[in-house]
């Protein structure tokens, strides 16, 4: 039987920039935003802190909910891959806790993942950032336009 998964992801801003795990895979490089999957008897907030130790060895805050998406992996572009894939993410914003201000080097990083990255938010839509459609909310966001949003299945 297939599962549905739940997803705890972190948003995160210093300077008029975001925080975000960058990854190399057939196509070439993409960006996501740090946090994985919830485990069973985990809080989404205690998820969203696992992970960002692991994937880019900080610990955050974790502060509101800003958006669910949903991604049903037949719907989209890497079908063949993912079409058993269905995930259910929660978008939160965090802060830092001790932000040195210095590059790490996570200590568990994601399968595909090569580094990370602040991304000036001005520029996102330059990037190529999953879920695409995130970026214009994370403007909006940075502008001081804050719109909780169920973003449904999109890629």
């Amino acid at each position: 039987m297939l599962q549905i998964r739940n997803s705890a992801k972190a948003i995160i801003f210093k300077d008029s920039k975001v925080l975000l795990t960058k990854h190399h895979y057939l196509d070439g490089f993409f960006y996501i935003f740090p946090g994985g999957g919830q485990e069973h008897g985990e809080t989404l907030s205690e998820a969203i802190v696992r992970e960002c130790l692991e994937e880019v060895d900080e610990k955050v805050v974790v502060k509101q909910l800003l958006h669910i998406r949903e991604y049903i992996g037949k719907n989209h572009e890497y079908a063949e891959i993912h079409g058993q894939v269905h995930q259910i993410e929660f978008y939160f914003i965090c802060e830092l806790v001790n932000n040195t201000g210095e590059q790490k080097n996570p200590s568990n990083p994601d399968s595909h993942q090569v580094g990370i990255e602040w991304i000036d938010v001005e520029n996102l839509m330059d990037y190529r950032i999953y879920p695409k459609s995130i970026r214009k909310y994370i403007i909006d966001y940075s502008n001081g336009i804050s719109r909780s949003v169920y973003l449904g299945d999109n890629n």
